[in-house]
């Protein structure tokens, strides 16, 4: 379930500096675009946190445009690296979707920032920004999904009548729901009107519960 390669939103001076500038570069503007959104982070703040010149920092990306869609290139980029301990080919596709479920989680926990500027991205204001971004990035995990389910269909894993296509927008709008309700305080205050505070807070319950859904809906 990897991702193609990706874009290239970045200068040719910006590779030519040192490995500790980069991510203290990537590392504020990542924060500064996860908490203010892109429409409100200052590029000039950014610069001055990251301890560089405004004009060096235009020097590495052309435009704040392509310094956020760097960082989100690298969310994507880290996702894929989650995503590669999946291993599709070990066990049934309940044991695949339950290492997916807890790849999601820990993605989340760990790159919640990531998750944000995911949201801010998939807004309607930010449509034009998001299709700048390389491969039909979504379209590698779509015909993951579909083609893990169509084996375990062939496999007899699954009903012999589930609608694969169908089935993997289910799972795909699953995932992203789970991932948003735990980096997003909004959406986990979602979880918890539904689970209440133990169950928002139990990961394995919830991944539990999930799971056995998705068990009922797809044997």
């Amino acid at each position: 379930m990897k991702k193609k390669g990706s874009a290239v939103f970045h200068k040719n001076t910006f590779d030519k500096i040192s490995p500790e500038k980069k991510d203290k570069i990537f590392t504020v503007a990542i924060a500064e675009f996860a908490a203010m959104g892109y429409n409100a982070t200052n590029i000039n703040m950014i610069a001055q946190k990251a301890d560089i010149s405004i004009g060096s920092l235009y020097s590495y990306f052309s435009s704040k445009e392509d310094l956020f869609l760097a960082m989100a290139e690298k969310g994507y980029e880290l996702l894929g690296k989650a995503l590669a301990e999946l291993h599709p080919e070990e066990g049934t596709v309940f044991d695949v979707i339950e290492r997916l479920l807890h790849i999601t989680v820990n993605y989340a926990e760990q790159h919640t920032d990531f998750c944000l500027i995911y949201i801010d991205l998939s807004t309607e204001t930010l449509s034009g920004l998001s299709e700048r971004l390389s491969d039909n990035v979504e379209t590698d995990y779509v015909n993951a999904y579909k083609e893990l389910l169509a084996a375990a269909k062939e496999k007899g894993e699954v009903r012999s009548d589930l609608d694969v296509p169908m089935a993997a927008f289910f799972l795909d709008n699953l995932v992203v729901m789970l991932q948003l309700s735990v980096a997003s305080s909004y959406y986990r205050s979602r979880i918890k009107l539904y689970l209440g505070e133990d169950g928002a807070q139990d990961r394995e319950m919830l991944i539990g519960g999930l799971l056995a859904l998705i068990k009922r809906a797809f044997s």
